[in-house]
């Protein structure tokens, strides 16, 4: 991969945890896709970016004739599996190797707060199609219950806050804080939902990149101390609890109305 001296370099956050993102990371709702291919004029071909292992790209797939998923981490997209529609690449999201004005649409799941904006959204206006639709996906915290809520919370922002990359803060203010020079289009409120054991609840936390930096610079694990408060309010650890996302985006047309 040829990398562009004008944008900085690829910092991997993700690789070391590209086998717990596959089996961990939720899944997003059919909800989104079918709203993103109904704000489409047409649905020819889609582009994952920063697709991580293709869990937006595997939706994507049921509403798009073609896929083209890619990411930055060779490690995630070994990971990565989806149907025969589903192509996938390892490429920046700057700089995609896609053909110019080829795709309906753009979407970045849980990914374009790490992203060099200016240069990806030059990377947007030129693969995108004339009516083609740009989408930022995102989610922050999960809902489970309160007292494991606050758990998670502290755990997130108290123990692991000061290892958590500057970027991650976008997800807090829902991209509120991110550039969106794009004619705006509204989001629907769309939850995205899973049911999960204790254990399935660890593994996710496993998977966060901020842990692993703590992990790194302390030679310390916080996980076993949360997982032991955790048990206190979870009951059996095999029943399956539900987990709830409020998903968040920044949606709009590349070229206006």
């Amino acid at each position: 991969m040829t990398e562009d001296p004008a944008i900085p370099a690829f910092k991997d956050h993700f690789s070391a945890q590209a086998a717990g993102y596959s089996r961990y990371r939720p899944h997003y709702p059919d909800e989104l896709f079918r709203f993103l291919a109904s704000v489409c004029a047409e649905r020819a071909r889609a582009w994952d970016c920063g697709c991580g292992n293709g869990q937006a790209a595997v939706g994507l797939a049921a509403h798009f004739a073609q896929v083209r998923a890619t990411d930055p981490s060779e490690r995630q997209i070994a990971n990565a599996t989806g149907p025969a529609n589903v192509a996938y690449s390892v490429a920046r999201a700057e700089a995609s190797g896609l053909a110019s004005g080829c795709v309906n649409l753009v979407l970045a799941a849980q990914a374009a707060h790490w992203f060099t904006f200016d240069a990806f959204f030059a990377e947007v206006r030129r693969v995108a199609r004339p009516a083609g639709v740009v989408a930022l996906v995102g989610y922050a915290l999960m809902t489970i219950g309160p007292e494991i809520d606050d758990i998670v919370r502290a755990f997130y922002g108290e123990t692991l806050g000061a290892y958590w990359p500057p970027e991650r803060a976008h997800t807090e203010t829902e991209y509120g804080t991110l550039p969106f020079p794009f004619a705006e289009i509204a989001f629907p409120p769309i939850a995205m939902g899973a049911s999960w054991s204790l254990g399935h609840l660890l593994g996710f936390l496993d998977t966060w990149s901020a842990l692993a930096r703590y992990r790194a610079a302390t030679g310390r694990d916080p996980l076993p101390a949360v997982a032991e408060a955790l048990a206190a309010h979870w009951g059996d650890p095999d029943d399956e609890k539900e987990v709830v996302w409020t998903l968040f985006a920044r949606v709009g047309r590349v070229f206006g109305d």
